[in-house]
Formats: structure tokens, sequence, C-alpha cells
């Protein structure tokens, strides 16, 4: 099939957006190649097509848990094998997913960054036949970038396991120093380069310097139709924002990571599907949602670098019909910009106090801890320990960097379960133990593949067949453990912790603390050119789009500054047909106010007013208390 017959097979899509099928183009030539392509530019077809043209099997390498279960899921509903191996999964259950994709038909192979530590994911990935290597987010690799990642410095080892398949790096956001660094840290050979325009026609940038945010924000929801998006610091402003919101009539929900994962679920549902209109959140939503008709994106505090921005403003207008990026820049918001800066960035000495006392919450002694992963709460430590969790964050970002430990995202992992004995073996603990009967006969019945991997169960499910209570349930499953009859999962939606080297003491605990102070150099960069782009009376797409590196730009014309000249110009422009007018009718006469008002006809009558006293007051015309003349 050809690149085109795929697309229409399994996406339904008659043709491609630009510049896809020329990526696709330089993959199926074995190119290694650097696709930029904005945020719903289409960035997973890159990757998803040329795979399926090819034996063998795709590895995608990307940060985003939540995304790439999305991505199997989706490609499992048009019936292409794939899977995805992040932190949090248990050893047996790795072990089984990379068989099956050596053996099996595995089409694609997710692996989150940290994964690529393990030295049992290399060395199977030898085995199987890697028709390409695809890193998304590719700018999380480059140390210039807003949203460095150490884990995915691991990436380039990849091409050690797989020499011969090419590799795709692709991402929505990078300046050109960027791209640079991506090329060398992932080794691409001789690249081809695909950069489609970060330009958005249909999306109208604005920068709202009004104190009274509140105020604003009721006027923009209540101007603008359709739903929106609401992006504020922390969760407690998720609430009071919502709220404000909801009490004003206006129909809107908040969202945040602390939210129980049902309650996460149902909010992101409800909003897709238009039941609430606008949604109050901090930025870890929006991410991988396919949501087009979003008519507006607001921020309401100034981000930490125009990378993040653009990507999240760019949610905004997916179906290419108008929309706006509104964002609160106030002289308040500069200050806490600049304050956030200050507070939240950690000195050498936090950064050693906050990993003893990682050590101390874990109760790891000198030594230990090796390999060791663990669910980790953020709020509590920080809370045990007295910390800035923003600045607990950072610091944990400097430990990862230098090889102490590394920390997912947060992740809902469902119960699974997989059999560990034969079908014969089972059948005689049936027999013997007629108790544990019926719950086994309902997992074989309602749960296909259970004895060849690990399948996602629902324990309240299993305890409405059975007629036993959740924790019944729960408590049997365990006993079938312990028996080594089969190996059994919880439920996690925790961020997973993992420690790369035995804790460390104080005595021999080394950081690279000029890799800190370079990098608090690069942030405080980022911050200054967020802080321009808010006060500068400059195209707000031109300025985003040289930032971006595309110098030759030109306005846009529907942002609030180019708003702005052309209302001063057409001003400029009227002023002057009625200076005209009014110079032209005192060349004939000596006319009353009420003759000389009547005599010009461009303009409302305030504005002929306005011009008769500007030109009295600049000389040009006279009067004598009742005529007026040249």
């Amino acid at each position: 099939m050809t690149e085109t017959e795929v697309l229409q097979k399994y996406w339904g899509h008659q043709a491609f957006r630009p510049l896809q099928q020329e990526i696709i183009a330089s993959v199926l030539a074995r190119n290694d190649t650097l696709a930029l392509l904005p945020t719903g530019g289409g960035k997973s077809i890159c990757f998803q097509v040329p795979a399926l043209m090819r034996e063998g099997i795709c590895i995608v390498v990307s940060p985003l848990v939540a995304l790439m279960k999305d991505q199997v899921e989706n490609l499992k509903s048009k019936g292409i094998e794939a899977v995805a191996i992040y932190a949090g999964m248990g050893k047996r259950e790795i072990d089984i997913l990379l068989d099956n994709c050596i053996y099996g038909n595995i089409k694609f192979l997710y692996l989150s960054p940290e994964r690529l530590l393990s030295e049992l994911v290399r060395v199977r990935i030898s085995y199987m036949k890697v028709n390409l290597i695809a890193i998304d987010e590719a700018h999380c690799v480059s140390q210039w970038g807003y949203d460095f990642r150490p884990s995915y410095l691991q990436v380039k080892a990849l091409r050690e396991f797989a020499p011969e398949a090419p590799v795709l790096a692709l991402t929505a956001t990078a300046t050109e120093p960027v791209r640079q660094d991506i090329i060398e840290k992932l080794d691409l050979r001789d690249a081809q380069i695909f950069v489609k325009s970060f330009a958005r026609q249909n999306l109208s940038y604005v920068v709202a310097d009004d104190e009274d945010k509140h105020r604003k924000l009721l006027k923009v929801v209540r101007s603008l139709q359709g739903s929106g998006l609401i992006y504020v610091r922390n969760r407690r402003e998720t609430t009071e924002v919502a709220s404000f919101l909801q009490r004003n009539g206006v129909s809107a929900d908040f969202y945040h990571a602390g939210l129980e994962k049902e309650v996460r679920f149902a909010k992101q549902a409800e909003w897709k599907i238009g039941k609430s209109r606008i949604m109050a959140c901090t930025n870890a939503f929006g991410m991988g949602i396919d949501k087009a008709d979003v008519r507006f994106v607001v921020h309401w505090d100034l981000p930490e670098s125009l990378e993040a921005y653009y990507q999240e403003a760019g949610r905004a207008g997916r179906d290419e019909k108008r929309a706006y990026a509104v964002l609160f820049g106030g002289k308040t918001e500069l200050r806490l910009l600049e304050t956030r800066f200050k507070d939240h960035f950690p000195t050498p000495a936090e950064v050693k106090h906050i990993y003893q006392q990682l050590g101390n919450f874990y109760q790891l002694a000198y030594g230990a801890g090796e390999g060791l992963s663990l669910s980790f709460d953020l709020p509590e430590f920080c809370k045990r320990f007295t910390l800035n969790p923003n600045k607990t964050l950072q610091a944990l970002k400097f430990l990862e960097h230098d090889g102490y430990l590394t920390l997912s995202e947060r992740i809902y992992n469902p119960s699974r379960i997989i059999f560990l004995t034969g079908h014969e073996d089972l059948y005689r603990f049936q027999i013997e133990n007629r108790l544990y009967d019926p719950l086994i006969k309902v997992i074989l019945r309602s749960y296909g593949g259970s004895f060849d991997q690990y399948v996602g169960i629902s324990e309240s499910e299993l305890a409405k067949r059975t007629g036993m209570s959740y924790n019944e349930v729960v408590a049997a499953l365990k006993y079938l453990q312990k028996s080594e009859l089969l190996d059994y999962l919880p439920q996690s939606d925790d961020p997973q912790l993992t420690f790369l080297r035995p804790r460390t003491d104080q005595v021999h605990f080394d950081l690279d603390t000029a890799y800190l102070n370079w990098r608090q150099d690069v942030q405080r960069a980022q911050i200054l050119a967020v802080s321009e782009y808010a006060v500068r009376p400059v195209c707000r797409s031109l300025q985003l789009l040289r930032y971006f590196g595309e110098q030759t730009a030109e306005a846009c014309g529907t942002c609030d500054v180019c708003l702005a000249e052309k209302k001063a110009s057409r001003a400029s422009e009227l002023n002057d047909r009625i200076d005209f007018e009014i110079l032209g009718a005192l060349q004939q006469d000596r006319p009353v106010l009420d003759e000389l008002m009547q005599a010009v006809k461009s303009g409302s009558d305030k504005e002929r007013l306005t011009r008769i006293r500007e030109l009295l007051d600049a000389g040009k015309i006279k009067t004598d208390g009742q005529h007026y003349y040249l």
C-alpha cells in the first residue's frame, strides 16, 4: 500500500496535512529526520504511517505517559497492535511485553525515556526488527530547551541496539539552538529538516494589562462563544477561578493533578463533549486532548517560557476557525514572574538538603535503594519537611541530571493480573478450593488472554458479577497471588520515583554546580523573553515567529497590537479628511459654528468638533467668537 492508502485505510483521511507526506517520504527513504510541526499539526501520523508500511516494529519514545496510553488505545481500536512500557510497571509485566514485541505481531512499542536506563529493555530491543525510532517531544533532549529532561539523554543509546533504523525526531516548539542541540544529542546523520511555519493565521494573540483580571476575564468569556481553557499557576487558583465564573452565571469547572483519577476523567470527558464550557486548570490539562473547537485559551499568569506559552495557546482553534489566545500580563504579573524565578530556583545546598530528605522520607539506609521504584507524593513530601513544591521539583530535575534518580509524571495504572500456572493446575486448584472457584471463573470469562499477558481488571466489576464485596475480591486476589496462581498488581495513580544509585551520604554527594548555574541563566533568558513579549508594542505573532527563527515573517493583522495600530491609522486618516473639509469650507466663507459643522461630511459631530478645537489650538484656524476663518 502507498502512504495515502494507509492513511485512508486506518484513519479515514483522504489527504495529508501540510508537510506530513514530505516527512513520511524522508523516513521511508531511511533518512534521519527532524520535523517541527505546531501543536495539533498531526505529528503522530508522520511515524505511524511509515512504520505500518515496513516490516518490523517502531519504537516510540515519549515523556508523556498519558499521551502514550491514548495513542496505544487509538492504534488498538484500528486493529493495530501496540504496547507501552513506562515507570510503575513490574519486571514480569515488562518481560512479557518485550517478548511479545520480539516474537509477536506488535507494530509499535512506546517507551518512556527513563525505561531506556534498564539493561533489560536495551538488550531485548537488540533482538527486535526495528524499522523506525520515533522521538516525540524531542525538545526535551536539549539542555537549551524550556522542558529539558535528563532521562532523554539516554535516547541516543537506542542507535547502538538498532543501528540500521532511521530516527525521526518530532517537536512542536524549538528555537534554532534547540534544533541544533537535538541533532547533536540524538546523533542524527545528515538530518533532513522539515519546519512548518509557526504562524497560526486563525489565532489572535492578546495581552491584557488590566489590573482587574476578574473583570477582564468576564468580558472575554462573555464576548466569545464556544469552549475555552483558563491556565492558572496552582491548584488553589483552579477552584477560585472556576467558582468566580460559576457565581457570574458562566458554565465552568476546574482540573488539577491532585484530583482522584475518576474525578479527573469525568471532568475531562464533560468538557470534551461541551457539558462544561470552560475548564480552569493547571498545565496538567490539555496535553494530548484532541478537541478541535476550543475558541479561546486564557493564561491567568505569565508563563515561564514562550515555548510553553505557544504550545498551550495553540490548543485553541485547531479547527482552523477564528480563536483567541489571551495573556494577562500587567505590572503585577511581571513582578510575580520575577519573584517566582527568584524564589523557586534552588541553591546547591538546597538540592543537597532535598536529596537527603528523600532518603529520610523513604527510610533508606546509606548505600541502599539502587533500582528501587516508589510512588512519590510531592505535596506530602513537601509538607512533612516544610519544602517549597516548585523549588523541590527543580531540585529533582538537577538530581536526575546528575544520575541520582528519575521521576515520572503522574500515571494511572489500572489493576492488572496474569495467571502464572497452566490450565490443568488452575482447574485442580478450583476443585480443591471451592470458595475461589466463582471468582476464577468470572475472571476467565471476562478477561481473555490472561494466561499470556497482564490484563486490566476492575475489582468493582468482579464484585458485582460474583456477589462478593469489593474488599472480599481484593482479599481473594491477594490470596491467589500468595498461592502463586496469579500475579495481581493493584491500581496506582502516583508519580514514580526511581533511585538510580544507592543513597549517598552528605560527604560523598556531588552536584554539578556549573550546570545548575548555567540552567539558571537559560531560565532567566526565557523569562526575559516572556516579559518582553508582554510589554513590547510589536505584533504578538511576529514576536513569537521571530523567537522561533522566522525572521522574514509579516505582522498578523489580528493581534491586539495590530488592531490598535489599524485603529490609530484609521483615526489619523479620518482626522486628515475632516481637516481637509474644514479648511476647504473656510476658504469659501466665514461660517458660524453650526454652518461649519454642516459643511463637513466626514466623521461624527463629536469627531468634527474635536478637530475644530485642535485646529484652533494649533493656530491653523481662528474665530472672532462667532465666525470661523483661516
